[in-house]
């Protein structure tokens, strides 16, 4: 599809809004075909948006979440290629489910082998009598067509609760894709009887982690890179489309030929002077999980060698737990590993809930109580982040809701992409993010058909 409106011989200006990873891979891409007039505004201090690091007093690093780098774009490669060199540690995934007492290899319905011998024969049995999932069906409906009730009800349906926020009923499933081993039941029991583990499947089984700063150094340098016209601390607070202006909350304005936003397309929504009831009303009904990024630091040397950990039980608050400490050993004080180790937490709950209650303390007891360190480790850090908005639900409603905004958008030479401006989960990892970034750049300068994000 060529671009629309008078960007069809390429814009006079591009605005970019948010210095995350497709923020900045738009700059990056405009930079580099020649195109100078590009400036990228983000409201935060510091670059990377959902995927930048912080460091905490006490000298530990944390990712606003689990992030491994791996790819599924030549793009991304290169941003990586440039921008980190050979400063980056190369690790091969193991990852496990904590169930009950023990620790399962992941994916859960790969590998039932390590549950007791009677839920083993009825997993099996739900695998072999499943009819089939569809993906026209809602996702609750979906966990048990596809896996039958057992795996559904110990696994699949308690740990979706847990990441989602949301009731599964209420989901769409055709986001599924690559993020849900869909396992046959031949190759699962395949697995029991010859006492196999089947740990290979998905793209992350083997990732890379920056060696220094967390995963917030790729896009550190790439702002670097780019120079001043990458500007912090610009929070936009007003577009108006017909006139092509942005508002900021300094009270700075600028002017734009086509714009390409990653700022939450509900947020977006809420800034525009002029639209329509209906594109409130679309936006209204999209649907977000926040997430409670709970760092601990422990003064006790790694040992462990799981890179990350998921969580079903309700008991313990957050749904998964990273091994930071192993992705990079600068991600503790003075690189040593030898005497810091350190956990990730990820809780989700509802916007507008708030963070749980004494969320910290739970955290702490949820890594004693789920295996993952001893009672009375002396800590050395607890760091919390909020993050807003973390995940975008695939919804009943989404597309619909989409259908309604992106057209309006387009239409007006604003283009919203990006993990929350293209509200589609199943392109949400950073390296769809920069490869949407790429793709926008050629549209608006050659009128090239995006090859990643379509209508």
């Amino acid at each position: 599809m060529p671009a629309t409106g008078r960007n069809r011989r390429g814009p006079d200006r591009v605005a970019i809004i948010g210095a995350g990873p497709c923020g900045l891979g738009c700059a990056r891409e405009l930079d580099s075909m020649g195109f100078r007039e590009w400036t990228v505004y983000e409201r935060e201090e510091r670059p990377g948006g959902l995927a930048s690091s912080v460091l905490d007093p006490a000298g530990f690093t944390w990712d606003l979440g689990g992030h491994v780098v791996f790819s599924h774009f030549g793009e991304f490669d290169l941003l990586l290629a440039e921008a980190m060199g050979d400063e980056v540690c190369e690790h091969e995934r193991a990852s496990y489910i904590r169930f009950g007492d023990r620790w399962i290899p992941y994916p859960f319905q790969n590998n039932l082998r390590y549950l007791e011998p009677d839920l083993v024969v009825e997993c099996l049995l739900g695998l072999i009598e499943a009819r089939g999932g569809s993906l026209d069906m809602d996702f609750a409906l979906w966990m048990e067509a596809t896996f039958g009730p057992a795996i559904t009800r110990v696994f699949m349906r308690p740990y979706n609760s847990k990441v989602w926020a949301t009731p599964p009923g209420e989901m769409a499933s055709a986001w599924i894709g690559e993020r849900v081993s869909v396992v046959d039941y031949r190759r699962a029991l395949e697995n029991v009887v010859l006492g196999r583990d089947d740990v290979g499947w998905g793209p992350n089984n083997t990732f890379r982690f920056p060696s220094t700063g967390g995963t917030g150094e790729i896009y550190r340098r790439v702002a670097s890179a780019l120079g001043p016209r990458v500007q912090l601390g610009r929070e936009v607070t007003r577009i108006e489309p017909d006139r092509r202006i942005l508002e900021f909350a300094d009270g700075g304005t600028d002017e734009y030929g086509a714009l390409v936003t990653t700022m939450p397309l509900d947020r977006l929504v809420d800034t525009l002077a002029g639209a329509p009831s209906e594109l409130a009303e679309a936006a209204r009904t999209l649907r977000h999980t926040s997430v409670s990024v709970v760092g601990v630091g422990y003064e006790c040397p790694l040992a462990d060698e799981k890179c990350w950990m998921y969580f079903p039980d309700p008991a313990v608050p957050f749904y998964r737990a990273t091994n930071f400490a192993k992705y990079a050993a600068a991600n503790v004080p003075n690189a040593d590993t030898t005497r810091f180790s350190s956990y990730l937490t990820e809780t989700a709950f509802a916007p507008g809930s708030g963070r749980p209650a004494e969320l910290e303390e739970r955290v702490r007891a949820g890594l004693v109580s789920g295996g993952v360190v001893e009672d009375d480790l002396p800590i050395a850090s607890l760091h919390t982040i909020d993050v807003e908005y973390a995940y975008p639900v695939p919804t009943l409603g989404r597309d619909r809701a989409l259908a309604a905004i992106q057209p309006w958008l387009m239409e007006r030479d604003i283009y919203a992409r990006g993990r929350f401006g293209a509200w589609r989960y199943e392109l949400g990892n950073m390296d769809h993010a920069v490869k949407m970034g790429v793709d926008i750049a050629h549209r608006l300068l050659e009128g090239r058909a995006e090859e990643l994000w379509a209508p």
